[in-house]
């Protein structure tokens, strides 16, 4: 077994014991394999070992990624966008990516929609949120969930899934927990008003079990698995 599958295995028992320690069942929650800057040989090896959903944050490394896999004929993979989206970029997401994680404004969710290609399935989209009002994080206020989500259900290439955060780091659990807690009363509520949303991505390997104990259904890791970061590249 190679390191990178016996990280896979360790994860996935973490993510496994953390859902029966709050009652859940482990096939609840999605593990995302982080990608970034990490070459096509890792993610063979993630591959190899049955992981199938990765997580790009830089888009033209990730879209570099995306046509090698295709054609290399390796199919099932499905690949979220996980990065801050500059409305420049926003056509290599719409025309390669199954998933956008960062949808926090109308004007680049229309562009998203507009550039999705006719003969591909609508881009599945997560709102991100700005839990912790952190300036220099991404996403929306909480208060402004509800008129941003109804604006993105209209539109007509995309899909709206769920809510997407990062909240600041804590290292005391509880801690975790409230500000997971918060997201987890905001997804409860998107889901009562648009029953195809199933998806709070939401825990990193340090805050992931208190995010899974709120209801995360997809947790984020990527040191954990692949190793420390590799320099991003200049895109």
């Amino acid at each position: 077994m190679s390191n990178i599958a016996h990280n896979i295995a360790q994860i996935q028992r973490q993510i496994s014991a953390a859902a029966q320690r709050c009652g859940r069942l482990p096939e609840e929650v999605t593990l995302l394999a982080v990608s970034k800057t990490k070459p096509v040989s890792a993610l063979e090896e993630a591959i190899a070992a049955g992981q199938r959903a990765f997580g790009e944050n830089y888009v033209q490394e990730g879209v570099e990624k995306i046509q090698h896999f295709r054609e290399a004929g390796i199919s099932g993979l499905t690949w979220h966008f996980i990065g801050p989206l500059q409305s420049n970029k926003s056509r290599l997401v719409a025309e390669h990516f199954d998933w956008c994680h960062t949808v926090d404004r109308l004007r680049i969710a229309t562009r998203l929609s507009e550039q999705r290609p006719a003969g591909m399935a609508p881009l599945n989209v997560l709102i991100q949120i700005n839990i912790s009002d952190e300036q220099s994080k991404s996403g929306i206020a909480p208060e402004d969930l509800d008129a941003l989500a109804a604006q993105v259900v209209e539109l007509p290439g995309l899909c709206l899934r769920g809510l997407m955060a990062i909240p600041a780091p804590e290292s005391d659990w509880q801690r975790q927990f409230a500000v997971a807690s918060q997201m987890a009363v905001a997804f409860t509520r998107l889901k009562s008003r648009y029953p195809g949303v199933d998806t709070l991505s939401l825990g990193m390997t340090d805050d992931m079990d208190a995010a899974i104990a709120a209801g995360s259904t997809m947790v984020r890791i990527g040191t954990a698995i692949f190793g420390a970061r590799n320099t991003p590249p200049r895109l």
